[in-house]
């Protein structure tokens, strides 16, 4: 047979669309000749398979060989395809069987040796194979994350030669057994640890029970970091779908492969960071900051410092939950639910305020600090809390501190509800959930509208204040959101004088 068809997997973001490698061999001179759109990391393939054939023993055909990797306009990189396209020259020279190779997928680098190694990626490429109906065929340091992806027959080999000791039936593979991820669980801060700022803990119980967006903003050394620290310890664990989403961004940005059971992200990027740093980007575009933080907390200090541009570019992931990246030759979607706290000053100094009078910032000077910071951008966040300078106590002992296994029991039965009342959090409330899980009594109704016309809030933040009482309901596990849960919300938007 002159012609051998496999079938492997391209990455995309974090999609793996299907990739067919056709290896067919001719008369003519010997030759090799790699189309279909390869790039650097790919052409270079041909070299490292011809010597991993040989030195294994094998007889690379002195032929025109031509392999093709299919579609033909899908940008292929990385050294993903290195064991399909061995195993096709094989085939295609008659030094494997055929119909071997119909009802798999392979992925995997292939050494100067013959040897195996691990690529980026394995997880969507196994969601993907599971969904085709086909076994994966994989690195074995690839195994255990491919493994995820329940349902699926999962072939793990170290060398090529075991691999077509397998296809040719001298040896079959047994599906790889997972040993399971383990569930590291990282110990978080504690919140006890924060001295005073009563208001500033509510504020953050009702952030992590509604997934709201939050921003502190008070003087240096009130806590406001510490504060945002102990955040990811009130959330509620990822579920099997949540932590497949998570490893699978892991699994496309990582270098290394899953080790264990992934836990809520928390990422904490510099203010120097560029927009599509923070975004992602690049000419083969990568995730960035907000979707390295998807499904968890990306928290932004110094908020102010950011360049103006680059805090811009969070707008539309903050409505959408996700990013398109465009190219001129292609689009990457990439996701970005992600729960945004930030800290800033009240001024460049920090002092604004201060009963010492330490602050000789300029009226210009504050002003053009603040002017960093969008009307629309402000908007979207749904808490806004004052971090007040608290009395000096250095005893931590004294005061009565909730402590985050019992802030985060209060989260977790919050959430509970929430998920099944509507199936998400209240943040995450369309304007078809909001009319139907967030009704007002006419009296309330009317009160409500009167105070955001008095404090001249947008339709989209009245909104987001309907959501927050709703979250305050939650933890009071009532039914029905009541005045003092409007009053309380509208407290937390800026500048609210009720």
């Amino acid at each position: 047979m002159s012609l051998a068809i496999l079938h492997s997997r391209a990455q995309v973001g974090v999609e793996s669309p299907e990739v067919v490698v056709e290896a067919h061999l001719a008369n003519g001179l010997p030759s090799l000749a790699l189309v279909g759109l390869p790039e650097t990391a790919v052409k270079e393939s041909k070299d490292r398979v011809r010597s991993a054939i040989v030195t294994a023993g094998f007889e690379f055909p002195a032929r025109r060989i031509t392999l093709n990797l299919a579609p033909a306009d899908l940008p292929k990189d990385g050294g993903r395809f290195d064991l399909a396209i061995a195993l096709g020259i094989l085939a295609a020279s008659g030094q494997l069987p055929e119909g071997c190779l119909d009802k798999l997928e392979c992925l995997g680098e292939l050494a100067l040796s013959g040897a195996l190694r691990p690529i980026q990626g394995v997880l969507p490429a196994a969601l993907a194979a599971r969904d085709a109906g086909r076994a994966l065929l994989v690195p074995r340091a690839n195994a255990e994350e491919a493994s995820l992806a329940s349902g699926l027959v999962v072939f793990a080999a170290d060398h090529l030669l075991e691999v077509a000791a397998h296809l040719s039936g001298q040896q079959p593979l047994a599906p790889y057994q997972a040993a399971g991820l383990l569930r590291r669980s990282l110990p978080h801060p504690d919140l006890a640890d924060v001295q005073g700022q009563l208001a500033a803990k509510r504020g953050l119980l009702v952030a992590a029970a509604g997934a709201h967006n939050l921003l502190l903003a008070g003087p240096p050394g009130t806590g406001k970091t510490l504060l945002a620290s102990r955040l990811p310890g009130l959330l509620p664990p990822l579920n099997e779908r949540e932590a497949l989403e998570v490893a699978a961004i892991h699994s496309v940005a990582s270098q290394a492969p899953l080790d264990h059971w992934p836990q809520r992200p928390f990422r904490q990027p510099h203010h120097s960071a560029s927009g599509p740093a923070l975004v992602g980007g690049g000419s083969r575009p990568r995730p960035g900051e907000i979707t390295l933080a998807h499904l968890g907390v990306l928290f932004l200090d110094e908020l102010p410092e950011f360049d103006r541009k680059v805090l811009e570019v969070l707008r539309e992931p903050l409505e959408s939950g996700h990013i398109v990246i465009a190219r001129a030759r292609d689009k990457v979607r990439f996701p970005a639910q992600f729960q945004l706290v930030a800290a800033m000053n009240p001024c460049p100094c920090g002092y604004l305020g201060d009963p010492g009078g330490r602050c000789r910032c300029t009226p210009d000077q504050i002003q053009r600090y603040r002017a960093k910071l969008s009307g629309p951008l402000l908007d979207r966040i749904d808490l806004h809390l004052t971090v007040a300078r608290e009395t000096t106590t250095l005893d931590p002992s004294t005061g009565n501190n909730q402590t985050t296994a019992e802030a985060a029991a209060l989260v977790a039965r919050a959430r509970e509800r929430q998920n099944a009342r509507q199936g998400c959090a209240n943040a995450m409330l369309d304007l078809a959930g909001l009319r139907e899980h967030c009704l007002l009594t006419s009296e309330d109704q009317q009160w409500l509208e009167r105070a955001c016309e008095r404090l001249g809030l947008s339709l989209r933040a009245a909104h987001r204040l309907l959501k927050v009482a709703r979250t305050l309901a939650d933890l009071e596990e009532t039914g029905a959101i009541a005045r003092h849960h409007l009053a309380e919300a509208l407290q937390y938007r800026p500048g609210s004088q009720v």
